[in-house]
């Protein structure tokens, strides 16, 4: 990740803002104006219990809430610090680049260290996002995915004894999260990502050729069949991301993980209370499906373990990436949402617009756009009485 840049004395400011004004103007911008505020402030606050009431949107004595995250890397403290100064408490964590580098052996004294970095700032850590080891040759079925399968394993058993209760990770295999573009024009020349298949189709293949859904099923299968048992025995919620974009095939792999029905044979393949979701809204949203729906659905059967909190415009076809606050999906609706099916897990800003004076070398990942969403988060939630922690 580019290093934060400093601001110059000059662009700072000792204005103090008023929360309840700017938790009122969010909302009369999501929500059409101060009655729709009102009345969906009052249907959040009658939904409570009466000891899991808030006060500024922190969460009372019965409720610590959903946990505001961001993802931090371990070596980044420049950025652990800035998550505290706004309000972030939980960090998601990255470990490929430090576990990658050791011995099995050496990953439970690793995280260890790597949990004493983050919890010197201040940081809780709430879970792991993206594979912690590598984790190709088993999303390919190629020889070799029982080592990785093994170091995975050990992985799982090392953060249960040390506390971290959750592992975010994916199936896209020979590509991750794929974009055609990382310089489109938002709101005021920020710069966001876009995906046209189009594009992506005259790629060509690559160098995997051509992999059949079938082939990454049975990949899976086998994977969750050996990785499930021993994080339910260490006590490791497994999130598992939907494919980025959501269709198939992509230049020639089979993406699997593209609906909502994709996500109920995962829970069938291996029932297990800690087999679950992370429910990267823009990514269900691409589905077309009812993110409503599928929130109702998998968060009452406390499915829903991760949150990413993101929005696009556009089809699975074609679409680009948004600010969190001029997106087509009504964010107040959905955190308010998420609360009432009890979810209570991390959820993180994920995929900001890269701002002005930032370096787009990470698109999506720079840290203004991020600063940005955590506040507008933090609006909804203080305005609708939603606690968070």
């Amino acid at each position: 990740m580019p290093e934060i840049s400093k601001p110059k004395d000059s662009e700072r400011t000792a204005c103090k803002p008023d929360r309840r004004a700017f938790g009122k103007a969010v909302l009369a911008g999501v929500l059409g104006g101060p009655t729709a505020l009102s009345s969906i402030a009052q249907t959040a606050e009658e939904r409570l219990p009466p000891d899991q009431g808030t006060h500024g949107g922190r969460a009372g004595a019965g409720d610590a809430g959903m946990k505001l995250a961001l993802m931090l890397r371990p070596e980044n403290k420049q950025r652990h610090i800035l998550a505290r100064q706004i309000g972030v408490n939980h960090a998601i964590v990255p470990l490929s680049r430090v576990l990658n580098k050791v011995r099995r052996e050496k990953y439970l004294d690793t995280l260890v260290k790597v949990k004493a970095t983050y919890e010197a700032s201040g940081l809780v850590i709430a879970g792991v996002e993206s594979h912690p080891v590598a984790a190709e040759k088993i999303k390919l079925g190629l020889p070799g995915r029982d080592e990785e399968i093994a170091n995975y394993c050990a992985v799982i058993k090392a953060l249960g004894k040390v506390g971290i209760p959750m592992c975010c990770y994916n199936f896209m295999a020979g590509i991750g999260w794929y974009r055609t573009r990382v310089d489109i024009p938002e709101r005021g020349g920020a710069l966001a990502s876009e995906f046209d298949n189009r594009v992506a189709e005259q790629q060509g293949l690559t160098k995997w050729g051509k992999i059949s859904k079938d082939k990454i099923w049975d990949n899976l299968t086998y994977f969750l069949q050996r990785i499930i048992p021993v994080a339910e025995k260490a006590g490791v919620k497994m999130a598992l991301h939907p494919d980025d974009p959501p269709l198939s095939p992509l230049r020639g792999i089979g993406r699997i993980l593209t609906s909502g029905e994709a996500f109920r044979r995962v829970l069938r393949i291996v029932p297990s209370p800690v087999n679950g979701i992370a429910f990267c809204q823009a990514n269900f949203k691409l589905m077309g499906d009812d993110i409503r729906a599928l929130v109702t659905e998998f968060g009452g059967q406390g499915k829903i373990f991760f949150v990413h909190l993101r929005d696009v415009t556009g089809t699975r076809e074609h679409f680009r990436e948004t600010f969190h606050d001029n997106g087509p999906t009504n964010m107040a609706e959905m955190l308010r949402l998420y609360h009432e099916v009890g979810f209570r897990g991390p959820i993180r800003p994920d995929h900001a617009p890269t701002l002005a004076d930032e370096s787009n070398q990470r698109p999506g990942y720079a840290m203004q756009g991020k600063v940005f969403a955590i506040g507008y988060i933090k609006g909804i939630m203080e305005a609708l009485h939603i606690p968070v922690s």
